[in-house]
């Protein structure tokens, strides 16, 4: 809504894309609130990143899903984007292939870890490989002196009241968890194919 898993998805897109013969690209779903309520709320006009729709997910060697929280879970525009996957569900389109997820939320007990906790079950429906950032990002991940939005499940950030901006980080968390990812998408993709 604010932008914030945008700016995490940009460094996570730059990440990616460090992987020689990997290449990333920007989606976003489809949002369900009327503008009405979008004004009200205070939130910027949406950006031109593409909207995506269920019947491009199978063209990706890997997916890596970035939502904002909701009382500690998925927001309901990526909700009713992943129930709208049941046909990709039914003939299991997307089993196999590598996942993994990264968030906002709007405070420290917003669901930094019960958002990506309670979203993996969207993953497994659909035979999706969970690949969590686990501590591969070093010290990056004891930071506690500044907060610092993301855990092993995946980078992440906060929003507060939408004014917080992600710090540099989390922006590097959300690097790191690009680099990562396509790595072992890339090896995965490698070893299907021989």
């Amino acid at each position: 809504m604010y932008g914030h898993v945008e700016k995490l998805a940009e460094e996570i897109k730059k990440g990616a894309a460090s992987v020689e013969g990997v290449e990333a690209k920007l989606w976003q779903v489809p949002e369900t609130l009327p503008e009405e309520v979008l004004g009200k709320m205070g939130a910027p006009p949406k950006s031109d990143v593409p909207i995506i729709t269920p019947n491009e997910l199978p063209e990706a060697d890997g997916l890596l899903l970035g939502f904002p929280t909701r009382f500690g879970l998925m927001a309901a525009q990526f909700k009713a984007f992943m129930d709208a996957t049941g046909g990709l569900w039914r003939t299991q389109a997307l089993a196999g292939k590598p996942a993994g997820i990264f968030y906002s939320t709007g405070s420290q007990g917003g669901g930094q870890e019960t958002t990506p906790l309670t979203s993996i079950t969207q993953l497994v429906h659909h035979g999706l490989i969970f690949v969590p950032i686990g501590y591969t990002f070093g010290s990056g991940m004891f930071e506690i002196e500044n907060v610092k939005g993301g855990s092993p499940y995946g980078a992440g950030t906060y929003a507060g009241d939408g004014s917080r901006q992600p710090t540099e980080l989390e922006l590097a968390q959300a690097f790191h968890q690009g680099k990562y990812f396509a790595g072992i998408a890339k090896k995965l993709k490698a070893s299907s194919s021989q």
